[in-house]
């Protein structure tokens, strides 16, 4: 074992501390960093499991063209020549950068400042485009800076916190074990959660707003209503540090008159918005968290700016416990919007449509070809390499053939396009597959820099790991293209400290305050100071040298006026409304122990047990309507393709929306990528699109067979309609489902499993059900089950049973019987992923009545006492067997 190395989580916002221990087996022993203040030890289940994530399984390791290993000098050349090709060609805006959240700050600085000031083109945007940029537009709209107010004490201060548009419990799952936390301690704490779903987050709120997908500005709206007309407003605030008061209370009053009115249009009991009005108005300490439900919407900047009006109204900003919070989705999203990653913004948090900025840049860089317009936002630019207007592309750490919205049109133009460079750490996935030169990148625990969080504040990643094949830091491949185009002197930086140093430098190079982002303190920290670097929220100045917790505390705002502004909101429909033929709408999002596109998350089979296979949430209304059961296949169609799920029928769920999760690929399944299904409609001042909010059908697949094989090794990809592929504990697991007929299942079995082995089979022609399972030295080897039917056994205790050394005769009957014996208890769905404990086990620990309290379960089981992302699970268990 060697020492200890204090990192940075590599998933959300939170930006949690970590301490990676390196053992001599080449394991890491994750724990979370006690003294970082975004997570105080506290890791979610994720972040528990980044040990299982850092084989090099399926690692790009060696670049290549067109399939073929090849030298570093080789591609970056061929990088190069191919861009410098469609620039002379064609104009430098026919070549994109697409770039991501998952790039360090340093990483992101050299990447924009070769697109915007050097390539001359404005065509570089990020897949935070996807996450968080109506809230960037809301905050530039309102503070006339991409300015985030408050810190993560803030709700440990508050007295109420409104969550809107978020599954916090999964989606920021520390952060919520935070304000359970605050709540626990502060009795008078009150949550209010605004949400069309009823999530795990919902377990802890004390008014639950299920509103109708896309009437949240009619809410807020509502609520500024209520507060001037029921004296709740802070005008001394609003006369002498805002402007537009008027304008915005108008549009209020017309669209949101009365709360009858505001409960019509939000789908909500009249009683609730009192309520929520009521708890608004009278309460000082309130901090507004928001996320993608807030923001990926066609109307995700007014979402935003009609929840700043409200806090603006009342002057519950620059205070301690008050303000509108915007989290972010990926770790490094607010350090892409620091260094200009946007296709609209420059760096530093200036403009590209600002005269000064774009002088001052310009001079900074010492360059005469800074771009002087935006560039292509994330939906458009895609657009653009199918139309061929850009020509070439250079995709960075990201999957676009999964997260876009209308994905099969996203791959489609990829496959067409002239040049497409993919950066990434993983061979294979939907976006490298489309692509012409491939890179080697590091991965998390190999690459080194800074990562800023959803508070400001920020961190550093550090290297725990050796560069595993040719694998390099993303800034040092982004540099040697720059100097193969002719740039050498501007990219020739021999550390990625230098690149920290110089994007100080800029965010202080003639500032005088009059921007935001300050972070000049750090400017000239030597090389020691950077590797020493302990978390601090910006700004980092003379005045600040230690870093500002919170922003606005002097009433004074980055606008020309040095006012914040409100902004008249007319609440407007989405987009795409249901009709006859697309009946639903479609919301996505993600679920507990996923991230993104799974490229990391399902290397632990631990993250995959809890939920491992798509689903569709259904409400028990709609799937009679429908005709869709509980554990069958559904197929849900829009305009722009077509998936298929996991029914999962549930009140949770309202009535006439569906909800799927947008990880599964077609890496890992068929007919799972959910925003080929996603209409492309977007923001049109964020140009972030409406993932939220798409109308669809949903009905029953019917296929002729069901099946799942259990497999100690993994399986070439089986040829059905549906399958999946999922790591678990010493086993792989596959779900699967056919239009054709198998006519000879043990044919069938032995063709994809080969014949060796002792064979245990049971099969009824008349029925068509068949079980098998192949021994191997006394050890289960595989076992597969196919039926006419989704009625088939539990995955659980058959995965059991491959932690056995030797299977008993007892095993083997039971397994040809198709259900466990009395002597093999199955421990159910996974709800515990650190502790391996299933649903049926915490039942019956609930029901002998030696589990009473979420704590009586974590003493008796464990479930619960390390990450804690299962507790609400844990108390939804409780309630219903209480019920």
């Amino acid at each position: 074992m060697t020492e200890p190395v204090a990192t940075t989580c590599p998933y959300c916002g939170v930006g949690c501390g970590v301490l990676a221990t390196p053992e001599k087996d080449g394991s890491l022993t994750i724990k979370g960093l006690e003294d970082h203040p975004a997570n105080f030890g506290r890791l979610c289940s994720k972040g528990s499991a980044l040990g299982d994530t850092v084989d090099l399984d399926g690692r790009l390791l060696h670049p290549q063209i067109k399939g073929q290993q090849s030298s570093w000098d080789e591609a970056l050349d061929a990088v190069a020549n191919g861009f410098r090709k469609v620039i002379d060609e064609h104009g430098p805006d026919a070549v994109a950068f697409y770039v991501s959240g998952q790039l360090l700050t340093e990483d992101y600085y050299v990447a924009n400042k070769l697109m915007k000031g050097f390539i001359g083109s404005g065509n570089i945007d990020t897949n935070s485009r996807l996450c968080m940029s109506s809230a960037v537009a809301g905050y530039k709209r309102a503070f006339g800076a991409d300015a985030v107010p408050c810190s993560y004490e803030d709700l440990e201060q508050a007295d109420l916190i409104v969550i809107e548009g978020s599954n916090t419990a999964w989606c920021h799952p520390v952060i919520f074990q935070r304000i359970v936390q605050a709540k626990e301690d502060n009795p008078d704490l009150k949550i209010v959660v605004i949400d069309p779903r009823k999530t795990a987050t919902c377990e802890i709120a004390d008014l639950h707003l299920p509103l109708k997908s896309g009437s949240d500005t009619s809410l807020f709206n509502g609520l500024l209503h209520y507060l001037q007309h029921n004296n709740h407003l802070d005008n001394d605030f609003i006369d002498n540090h805002t402007e537009g008061f008027a304008a915005a209370l108008s549009s209020a009053q017309q669209s949101s008159a009365d709360i009858n009115t505001v409960a019509e249009r939000c789908g909500l009991s009249a009683n609730d918005v009192a309520e929520f009005f009521r708890l608004f108005a009278n309460t000082e300490k309130v901090v507004t968290l928001y996320s993608q439900g807030v923001n990926q919407s066609s109307a995700g900047t007014d979402n935003s700016n009609s929840i700043i009006n409200c806090h603006l109204a009342t002057g519950r900003i620059g205070k301690p416990a008050m303000g509108p919070f915007s989290i972010t989705g990926q770790p490094n999203a607010m350090g892409g919007r620091e260094v200009g990653g946007l296709s609209n913004q420059l760096a530093a948090h200036m403009d590209i449509d600002n005269p000064i900025h774009h002088d001052l840049v310009s001079r900074f860089w010492q360059t005469d070809n800074l771009t002087t317009t935006a560039g292509a936002k994330a939906v458009d630019m895609f657009n653009d390499v199918a139309s061929g207007k850009i020509k070439a592309i250079w995709i960075m750490a990201t999957n676009p053939v999964v997260t876009l919205p209308d994905a099969d049109k996203v791959r489609e133009a990829l496959q067409a396009c002239e040049l497409v460079v993919v950066s990434d750490c993983e061979q294979n996935t939907d976006t490298t597959a489309c692509s012409d030169i491939l890179l080697p990148a590091l991965a998390w625990g190999e690459k080194c820099g800074t990562v800023t969080n959803s508070e400001r504040r920020i961190s550093r990643q550090r290297n725990i790991l050796p560069h595993p094949g040719e694998a390099e830091e993303d800034w040092w491949i982004i540099c040697h293209v720059a100097q193969r185009l002719g740039f050498e002197k501007q990219f020739d930086y021999p550390t990625n400290a230098d690149i920290f140093r110089e994007h100080a430098a800029l965010s202080s190079f003639e500032n005088n305050g009059t921007r935001d982002f300050d972070i000049s303190a750090l400017a000239k920290i030597s090389d020691d100071e950077y590797d020493q670097l302990t978390p601090i929220q910006w700004p980092i100045n003379a005045d600040n040298p230690n870093g500002t917790e919170r922003l606005f505390t002097d009433k004074c705002f980055f606008t020309a006026s040095g006012k914040a502004q409100f902004i008249a909101i007319q609440p407007r429909l989405p987009v795409n409304t249901p009709n006859e033929k697309y009946p639903l709408i479609l919301n996505t999002g993600r679920v507990r122990d996923q991230w993104h596109t799974m490229t990391r998350t399902a290397r632990s089979a631990k993250l995959n047990g809890h939920i491992p296979e798509p689903f569709v949430e259904v409400h028990p209304v709609d799937a009679e309507k429908w005709s869709v059961i509980e554990g069958a296949l559904a197929q849900i169609e829009s305009r722009w393709g077509a998936v298929l799920a996991r029914v999962q029928v549930t009140d949770n769920q309202q009535k006439g929306s569906v909800f799927i999760p947008m990880h599964w690929n077609q890496q890992n399944s068929s007919l799972s990528r959910v925003d080929a299904v996603v209409n492309p409609a977007a923001d049109p001042l964020s140009g972030q699109p409406e993932f939220k909010h798409t109308p669809v059908s949903i009905r029953a697949y019917q296929p002729v067979w069901h099946g799942f094989i259990l497999s100690r090794i993994p399986l070439p990809t089986i040829n059905c309609q549906y399958w999946l592929k999922i790591k678990g504990e010493q086993f792989w697991r596959y779900e699967l489902a056919g239009d054709a007929a198998i006519n000879d299942h043990s044919a069938w079995a032995k063709q994809h499993l080969g014949d060796a082995g002792e064979w245990l089979e049971f099969s009824d022609g008349a029925s068509q059900r068949y079980r098998a399972g192949i021994i191997k030295n006394n050890q289960l080897e595989s076992v597969v089950f196919i039926a006419p039917t989704h009625e088939l056994p539990t995955r659980s205790w058959l995965s059991q049973l491959f932690a056995e050394k030797e299977l008993s005769s007892e095993a083997r009957t039971n397994l040809l019987a198709g259900k466990p014996g009395a002597d093999q208890p199955d421990i159910g769905p996974l709800i515990c992923a650190c502790f391996g404990v299933g649903e049926n086990t915490i039942k019956e620990a609930i029901a002998c009545g030696d589990a009473k309290t979420v704590d009586d379960i974590g003493n008796l089981l464990k479930a619960g006492t390390n990450c804690g992302s299962c507790i609400p699970e844990l108390k939804k268990l409780l309630y219903a067997t209480a019920k």
